[in-house]
């Protein structure tokens, strides 16, 4: 059994019984444990599936449940820690996808331990790859695609995984049009589970600080998965998504790309990237021409 120097589950649970989450308190516990984890992970190059499901899973499964999507969103921004809170980060959105699109405990379960584990191979790439602040070589970026068969191999040796679950390792640099890697297959030959983490890794990505990029805007989020929307992502899941997402902001204040801070007042049914927004007694379609987009939305207490 391994030990952790840093948190204990008591210390994570702790924020459990607030009505209000804390998530930005619950994530940061969270992101310390799986740094001490990583740690102990990379000499052995073991995962220690128990111990991570002891300490994940009971946050994954009730992120899923929460209607506290802003502040949810504004706590699994990295700040410079993105490597240990992207796993966790893509857990939390796969496992609200999952819950959006009817899937019950026992279906988000797997799912969303699949999606802890997605980034897993990355512990065999070398350390300066993983934090180079610059563009990295052709010879390094195929090493670094080599994460994802990396990954594959690590769960086959972990007792307690499936197939599936594994596949997700493996496939969620996969596309749809058969652009991803590592193997370049098409969207029959995807997995479920790695169509839903596809979303999920690229939407926390970009709403992330990381070493070479800042995080992007909220609607430079939305603008990514919408450009994937036809022919990269799978459009029936990033659809659902989307309009979950959109709708549970409703009723959220967001600071506009012009300084403005407006209210979310109705999705958009025809183009739900754009929302309508309301700024005093006035009304704002953001879909019309060059107006203000969201450049970030304010978390509710």
């Amino acid at each position: 059994m391994m030990r952790h120097t840093h948190l204990t589950m008591e210390s994570i649970s702790a924020f459990a019984g607030d009505p209000d989450h804390v998530w930005a308190k619950r994530i940061d516990a969270s992101v310390a444990v799986m740094k001490d984890m990583t740690g102990w992970m990379l000499p052995t190059k073991k995962i220690p599936l128990f111990d991570m499901r002891k300490h994940f899973l009971p946050m994954l499964l009730e992120a899923a449940e929460t209607t506290n999507i802003a502040s949810l969103l504004a706590a699994l921004q990295s700040k410079d820690d993105y490597l240990y809170r992207h796993p966790i980060g893509v857990g939390i959105i796969t496992a609200v996808i999952g819950k959006w699109m009817g899937m019950n405990e026992a279906e988000l379960t797997p799912l969303a331990m699949a999606a802890l584990l997605h980034d897993i191979g990355k512990l065999r790439i070398p350390e300066e790859i993983l934090n180079k602040p610059g563009k990295l070589t052709n010879e390094e970026r195929l090493l670094m695609r080599k994460h994802t068969i990396f990954g594959y191999k690590m769960l086959i040796e972990t007792v307690g995984m499936n197939h599936r679950q594994m596949l997700v390792a493996l496939q969620h640099h996969e596309r749809q049009d058969g652009s991803g890697y590592p193997f370049g297959i098409g969207a029959v030959k995807i997995d479920i589970y790695s169509r839903i983490v596809a979303i999920a890794d690229i939407f926390h990505a970009v709403l992330s600080h990381r070493i070479y990029q800042r995080a992007h805007s909220f609607h430079a989020c939305l603008q990514q998965l919408k450009l994937n929307a036809f022919g990269t992502l799978d459009p029936q899941i990033l659809g659902i998504f989307v309009h979950k997402l959109m709708q549970s902001l409703i009723g959220n204040q967001a600071v506009l790309s012009d300084g403005r801070v407006a209210t979310i007042v109705m999705m958009n049914p025809i183009d739900p990237f754009y929302p309508l927004v309301q700024i005093d007694r006035d009304f704002i379609d953001l879909s019309k021409g060059m107006k203000p987009k969201i450049k970030q939305i304010i978390a509710s207490s």
